[in-house]
C-alpha cells in the first residue's frame, strides 16, 4: 500500500489545507487517472465530518473514492507540527493518508486499526520522528509494518 515516492519526511507546511493538498498530490502522482483535487476532495470531506487527528501528534487522513482500486498509502512526517484540531488539542507532525475503494468498508476498518496499532507505540513514533530523511523514513515503516502484521 505504501510506496518510497508516497513517504516523505521533514517538510515544511503550515495549514491542515496546505498538508492534505500536498497528500493529495504525492497521491495524484502515484494514481495519475484520478484527478488531483478529487483525492482532495475526498480528505477533506472526511475532515469536515470530524478531525482524523487522532492524538499524540498523529492524523490519519482518509478517502474513499470510487476510482480507487486498491488501498494506498502516503506518509509524510512535517519537520514542525500543524494545527489539525486533533481530538486532544494538540499540534500534528505524522500524517498517514489513506485512499481506499469506495466499495471496501472492511478493508478500510482493518487498514485504519492496523495503523492506529502501529503508530501507538511510542518507541516507534519516536523513531519517525528521528528520521533522517525519506528513504529512512520508508525503510522504518516497512519493517514496523512488517511487525504489526506478524502479531
Amino acid at each position: 500500500m505504501l510506496s518510497e515516492d508516497c513517504t516523505k519526511s521533514a517538510v515544511l507546511f503550515n495549514s491542515k489545507k496546505r498538508i492534505l493538498e500536498y497528500i493529495a498530490e504525492l497521491a495524484h502522482q502515484r494514481l495519475p487517472e484520478i484527478p488531483e483535487y478529487n483525492i482532495l476532495e475526498a480528505l477533506m470531506s472526511r475532515e469536515k465530518l470530524g478531525s482524523t487527528g487522532i492524538g499524540g501528534g498523529i492524523a490519519i487522513p482518509h478517502g474513499k473514492l470510487k476510482s480507487v482500486t486498491t488501498p494506498m498509502l502516503v506518509f509524510v512526517v512535517s519537520k514542525d507540527p500543524i494545527q489539525f484540531d486533533a481530538i486532544d488539542n494538540q499540534a500534528v507532525d505524522i500524517f498517514c493518508a489513506i485512499l481506499i475503494p469506495e466499495n471496501q468498508c472492511q478493508t478500510h476498518l482493518s487498514t485504519l486499526s492496523g495503523i492506529a496499532r502501529m503508530l501507538s507505540q511510542k518507541d516507534f513514533t519516536k523513531k519517525i520522528r528521528h528520521s533522517a530523511n525519506s528513504h529512512d523514513l520508508y525503510q522504518l515503516l516497512m519493517a514496523g509494518s512488517e511487525q504489526v502484521i506478524a502479531k
